[in-house]
């Protein structure tokens, strides 16, 4: 079984590496993009009938900073 958790900071929350790539995009030629939310992609490798919420116990320990962060899961 495979999991995608996307894991992205939440809104309002500032996002330093989202703003460098949206200046170097910008300073490439590419114009018109107004902002850059950068994340990050998980994919795990799991035993046959593990649970949406074990997946979900995974990232509210360790795969996500749920203080500044959201994350969505897909089974895949």
């Amino acid at each position: 079984m495979k999991a995608r958790v996307s894991v992205m900071l939440k809104t309002g929350v500032l996002d330093p590496q989202g703003e460098a790539i949206r200046h170097a995009l910008g300073a490439l030629g590419f114009d018109g993009v107004d902002g850059v939310r950068q994340g990050k992609v998980i994919e795990l490798d799991l035993a046959d009938g593990t649970t949406e919420d074990r997946i979900r116990e995974m990232c509210d320990k360790l795969l996500a900073n749920t203080v500044i962060e959201n994350y969505q899961i897909e089974i895949l």
